[in-house]
């Protein structure tokens, strides 16, 4: 199985090529040259385990590893770092059913795929001869950061560089990411937003000049983001489980089309759903939520991609965003994999910040609809959801959960919670009503108020030295780059 450039300018790779280089060296993203044909045998896979669907899923897309990498891979991912046996649980809610993705050590969705990509590009560079040290490159809106360094940390033949915006991110989002102990963890705010970190990032990633610097000094990039297919491919398993569960639940029959509800800012998660719909899970809709940063419910409404915004600082901090990376790798399937047009739109959107989709192209969006909440929305809906059925969401489910109202979609419905209220403590609690706490009183307060424990994840958090305390300008990111690996 090959993968390719959505801008066409690149030779097709193998997987594990794409997962160590990250990026395509034409500035496009990877994706399959062809979907894989799997079986997907809903009377089996029901009664399979989490570990079980991963390795089918990284057997098909990732067929340059073998069956004991694979098999290595998946064992080191999705062992007992997790909370639960089968990685995610569930939540039930009349017709709608929350995947709980928050289960792992940072308590955020990234962990799923952030415990597994360190394996595997490990794995890739002892497939392709590699000695280089790989610099994994990342830019955070708070959870990626904290994720890739918990799946990096102290890995061998690696370190891992974060950059996250100073001004956006939640205190326990922070606290992770300062006091980080791993040796090769690097972690620096920036002034600017999670955009001008992310341009930056890919910039450097792209920079022919820069990848020669760094293999005279026997080291080469790579990165953690979604724009790495290393970490896409994780995040597909989970709708393959969950649908399987539905169906062992009997909540739906083997065949019957389901919504899935997606709070998302880079794409990538609703991108994981869309990857799981070609090949063979039965979707009705996509619901694709935003916060106030709502340039995708504009996008999907309109056919027009515009960036040209005032970017705004949320009680959603992770869906901060206004370029929507993945994007890009759903419109080279919905142009019929026409790389020319993707190099057309990308190109608009970096000289003029906008781009409109061609009307043949928008057809073939029909199943995504979209909607977003304001702040106060989001707000509301945990006060609301707390109240009517006694269960605590985060700020970012809660988008997915208003979206999910205001998209009135009717059936069986997934919806992606993406953190544990517990990492978004102090928006929660004001939420809810309560007086302005903070760090480990804001903890005790939310687990006192919702009778429920907090996880050893962030228990001790606050007990925890401040080590990260470099702040720079998004214009400083390349010299201080060389600065850290040089």
């Amino acid at each position: 199985m090959k993968y390719v450039s959505t801008r066409g300018q690149a030779p097709a790779v193998t997987a594990s090529q794409a997962i160590l280089n990250g990026i395509s060296p034409d500035g496009g993203l990877y994706v399959p040259e062809k979907w894989p044909e799997i079986s997907l045998d809903w009377s089996v896979l029901k009664t399979q385990t989490y570990s079980d669907l991963a390795t089918l899923i990284f057997d098909a897309f990732f067929d340059d590893f073998s069956v004991s990498e694979i098999d290595y891979i998946i064992k080191k991912a999705y062992g007992k770092q997790w909370e639960t046996d089968n990685v995610v649980s569930f939540h039930e809610e009349n017709d709608l059913t929350y995947i709980e993705l928050f289960h792992g050590p940072t308590l955020a969705f990234k962990d799923v795929a952030l415990q597994a990509l360190p394996h595997l590009m490990t794995t890739a560079a002892k497939k392709q001869a590699m000695s280089d040290k790989i610099v994994i490159l990342t830019a955070t809106s708070g959870d990626t950061g904290t994720a890739a360094m918990s799946g990096f940390g102290d890995v061998s033949q690696t370190e891992i560089i974060v950059f996250y915006p100073e001004e956006g991110v939640s205190e326990i989002q922070r606290q992770q990411m300062q006091t980080e102990t791993a040796d090769n963890a690097h972690v620096i705010a920036i002034t600017g937003n999670f955009d001008d970190a992310q341009k930056a990032v890919k910039t450097l990633l792209a920079d022919e000049s820069l990848a020669k610097d760094l293999k005279a000094e026997g080291l080469r990039f790579s990165s953690a983001n979604s724009i790495n297919i290393g970490r896409l491919v994780p995040q597909i398993v989970y709708y393959i489980y969950a649908y399987a569960q539905l169906i062992k639940d009997e909540k739906i029959k083997a065949g019957d089309e389901i919504n899935i509800v997606v709070p998302t800012g880079n794409f990538g998660n609703v991108l994981a759903a869309y990857y799981a719909s070609q090949i063979g899970l039965p979707v009705k809709q996509f619901v694709v939520a935003s916060n106030e940063n709502n340039v995708l419910t504009d996008f999907f409404t309109t056919g027009k991609y515009d960036s040209n915004r005032h970017f705004k600082v949320t009680n959603a901090p992770a869906m901060d965003i206004l370029v929507s990376n993945n994007l890009e790798r759903l419109l080279y399937f919905a142009s019929g994999q026409n790389s020319d047009e993707i190099q057309a739109y990308m190109t608009a959107l970096q000289e003029d910040g906008a781009y409109v989709i061609k009307p043949d192209t928008r057809a073939n969006l029909n199943k995504f609809v979209a909607a977003f909440a304001t702040q106060d929305q989001v707000s509301e809906t945990i006060k609301k959801i707390a109240n009517a059925t006694n269960y605590t969401i985060d700020p970012h489910t809660a988008v997915g959960r208003y979206a999910y109202e205001q998209t009135a979609v009717t059936g069986p419905t997934l919806i992606a919670a993406t953190a544990s209220p517990y990492k978004f403590s102090e928006t929660v609690l004001q939420a809810l009503n309560m007086a302005p706490v903070s760090g480990q009183a804001a903890l005790a307060q939310l687990s006192k108020m919702t009778g429920t424990e907090i996880p050893i994840q962030v228990a001790t958090l606050f007990n925890k030295p401040i080590r990260h305390k470099q702040v720079i300008d998004s214009k400083q990111i390349l010299a201080t780059l060389k600065h850290e690996i040089f």
